[in-house]
């Protein structure tokens, strides 16, 4: 097996492991969304991602998916 074909493998595992988050928002008017977070570091980064992307909250709660 080449280098090249091992590559693809190794990032595969990566991935795997990298964990997912889960965030329920609610909004000011009372409206709520829930969120998958697949590209965050940690719970920290995933508030950030989502607090970026939806703006002005009442509550944020981010949790670890399993």
């Amino acid at each position: 097996m080449s280098v090249a074909e091992r590559q693809p493998r190794a990032a595969q595992r990566a991935r795997k492991h990298r964990p997912e988050y889960v965030a329920a928002v609610r909004y000011p008017d009372g409206s709520r969304d829930l969120f998958h977070i697949i590209n965050a570091n940690n719970l920290d980064d995933a508030r950030e991602l989502v607090l970026l992307e939806v703006g002005d909250v009442r509550s944020l709660l981010v949790a670890e998916r399993h």
